[in-house]
């Protein structure tokens, strides 16, 4: 059997990513269907390597008769238009910040939670983590199994393509200005990011935490366990693609890197890549393009009794979004309405 899906935001970035992963991974669909803003009505966007299709108007489209709907066209809109698609019979997985923290909407990393998507059948609407989230719970989830996780503390080095394609032209044009001594323009972002680190990601919150470090610490929390503290440190980097954590984790009781090191590289969607020499680690060049998370540099912290450094590595666009929410809608039909 095939399905009717509806990719709405398909010209973004993420929009894009979703389109070729469905592509790649066959994924059993009768019908795509292409949505986004008036302004992109009839473009032509690619579905795959060899296949276009017509982008349509979100605010016309009539979800009835649409299997599954994946948003990715910012929050607002989601706002708007997912509870619209969910009350036409689609059920929706939403990539934006908006439903996230609604405790009847299941907040989903399939490989840590996947049993969550059975709570989809109140709202018909399921929510996909933040992208440095998505990664970090990946690595803790079989850590904590093993000795269960007290405290995180994060820094994370996120590219420019997580604040979207203008972001991307940002950084382009600001290193191009800079090499032929041109003016350099700030939009996306609040400095300039062209060999620069701003650490600051989403607005400010009155404790002078930003919203991104909120996010990492209360999704954490809906997805792996309420008990988990977690403190975050969000800066963005002059890097495309591909958003990188260096993460101190403390658990409950002892854990050997060796241990550690067996137990993530048995996980699904993981792979450890550490050795002790030049080039025995990932960066986010390298992982750019990739469905895995990578984790590298694992060893234990000194200064704790039951304290292991990680560093965390995965393509923001593919598992930090897009494939993630691709692998969401696969388990629900695999699952619960195949």
């Amino acid at each position: 059997m095939g399905y009717r899906i509806a990719v709405a935001g398909a010209t973004g970035a993420v929009g894009h990513e979703i389109l070729q992963i469905l592509a790649e991974r066959d994924f059993p669909a009768d019908e795509v269907v292409a949505l986004a803003s008036g302004d992109s009505e009839g473009r032509m966007v690619s579905f795959g390597e060899k296949k276009e299709l017509e982008v349509r108007a979100l605010d016309k489209c009539d979800f009835a008769g649409i299997d599954i709907a994946l948003f990715s066209p910012g929050a607002a809109v989601s706002a708007k238009h997912a509870p619209r698609a969910a009350e036409a019979g689609a059920i929706v997985i939403d990539n934006t910040s908006h439903f996230r923290m609604e405790p009847d909407v299941p907040l989903v990393v399939p490989e840590v939670n996947g049993q969550a998507i059975a709570g989809y059948q109140t709202r018909k609407i399921i929510a996909n983590p933040n992208c440095s989230t998505i990664q970090m719970v990946l690595a803790l989830k079989p850590l904590h199994d093993l000795a269960r996780a007290r405290r995180v503390v994060v820094s994370t080095y996120q590219s420019v393509s997580g604040a979207g394609r203008e972001a991307m032209d940002e950084l382009f044009d600001q290193t191009r200005a800079i090499y032929v001594n041109d003016p350099v323009k700030k939009e996306a972002f609040p400095k300039q990011i062209a060999f620069n680190v701003i650490p600051q990601i989403d607005v400010f919150l009155d404790d002078g935490s930003t919203k991104e470090e909120w996010k990492m610490d209360a999704e954490t929390r809906k997805i792996l366990d309420p008990d988990i503290q977690v403190t975050a440190t969000c800066v963005r980097v002059p890097v495309f693609i591909g958003h990188a954590e260096a993460v101190n984790v403390e658990f409950e009781k002892s854990i050997s890197v060796e241990a550690a090191r067996d137990a993530m590289n048995a996980f699904p969607g993981i792979s450890v890549i550490d050795y002790r020499a030049e080039e025995g680690y990932v960066t986010p060049q390298e992982c750019a393009g990739e469905d895995k998370v990578y984790v590298s540099r694992v060893r234990k912290d000194p200064t704790r009794p039951h304290g292991l450094n990680l560093w965390i590595v995965a393509d923001n666009l593919r598992k930090g979004a897009a494939l993630n929410a691709v692998q969401i809608a696969e388990t629900l039909i695999s699952d619960y309405i195949g």
